[in-house]
């Protein structure tokens, strides 16, 4: 396993309660029947979505966000007002908690989201990421690196709203990682604009609740079943203004800044991050010891939920263009992805 990938210290046990009302056994069943189909659908639909023109995919891959997480029990409650398509690339950056967080962006900013590079090799759903305009990432391989930013950055050039989780890896919530800088070079050298936006998962009462966490050994069935067992979610993001371009002219500068729009200062615990024998999360693929960041998959079985968020395709650049990737020193037992 990679030394170079970002770790996090939260797990399931610590950080995944939930403290409020919950749902029925039949309401719950309905819900992961529900939540799973629309995924499912969502996938296979990708391919007919693909060749609508931007602002229709847009219209489209937004309903289908928000039907799939109310599906999952969840209510979406949006802060800010995010602005139409520019016709320019804009890097969406956001902290990073669970699998839900990519319908959650995808409900309010679609765009094309990065996965790492081995779900492009598999059977059918593989085909239909790419299809659907997805960027994929080498997550070990280092000497990729430059070669991966160029990448985002050309399909930052060429127009596409592109969403990243420059954390590299999920956190609870309650406390989050440093951005790694490589994503903001590929802004910095496309000449596009940043826009932060911040993800809470708050219980009926308004407090934060834990149950979508997906985290350290967490599996995706348990994750699963604890997001519709639990009641009253509201999956709450905040769009935050614009980093114009040319605000900043260092990656590391600019990483900074979008952190700290989204009122989250440096601590202890993120700059502690990197201990030995820390698990690490994806965003989803299925495996209780690799969870990456930069997956852009919803969750197993549905790997390619995302691709119907890529909803940019219109816009992306050259097939050439699949993948995107930075890098950061983390524990040796990490398994997440180079940011």
């Amino acid at each position: 396993m990679s030394a170079w990938l970002p770790t996090a210290p939260c797990t399931p046990q610590d950080c995944s309660g939930h403290h409020g009302p919950t749902a029925g056994l039949p309401a719950a069943v309905g819900r992961l029947l529900a939540g799973t189909a629309l995924v499912l659908a969502g996938a296979l639909l990708t391919p007919l979505v693909a060749p609508l023109g931007a602002a229709v995919r847009d219209r489209l891959t937004r309903r289908w966000a928000r039907t799939v997480l109310r599906a999952f029990g969840l209510r979406v409650r949006v802060v800010g007002r995010p602005e139409p398509r520019r016709g320019t690339g804009v890097l969406v950056v956001a902290n990073h908690i669970s699998w839900l967080d990519i319908p959650l962006v995808a409900a309010v900013l679609p765009g094309r989201m990065l996965a790492k590079s081995e779900i492009r090799r598999w059977p059918v759903l593989g085909a239909l990421a790419a299809r659907g305009g997805t960027l994929f990432v080498e997550r070990e391989r280092l000497r990729a690196l430059p070669g991966t930013v160029r990448t985002l950055s050309a399909a930052l050039t060429a127009g596409s709203r592109v969403v990243v989780f420059p954390e590299g890896c999920t956190w609870c919530g309650r406390d989050q990682g440093r951005f790694t800088p490589a994503v903001f070079q590929a802004a910095l050298d496309a000449g596009a604009a940043v826009r932060p936006v911040r993800i809470t998962y708050r219980a009926a009462d308004g407090r934060f609740s834990g149950a979508p966490s997906f985290v350290g050994d967490d599996t995706m069935p348990a994750s699963l079943w604890r997001v519709v067992a639990a009641g009253g979610l509201t999956a709450e993001i905040t769009v935050l203004p614009l980093i114009p371009a040319g605000t900043h002219t260092d990656r590391r500068a600019l990483a900074r800044a979008a952190r700290a729009a989204l009122g989250l200062p440096e601590s202890p615990v993120a700059q502690s991050a990197v201990t030995e024998g820390a698990t690490t999360r994806t965003a989803v693929t299925g495996s209780a010891t690799t969870r990456t960041a930069f997956t852009g998959t919803a969750f197993t079985g549905t790997a390619v939920a995302q691709t119907a968020v890529a909803s940019d395709s219109a816009n992306r650049p050259a097939s050439s263009v699949h993948q995107c990737v930075s890098s950061i020193p983390a524990s040796a037992s990490s398994a997440r992805t180079p940011s």
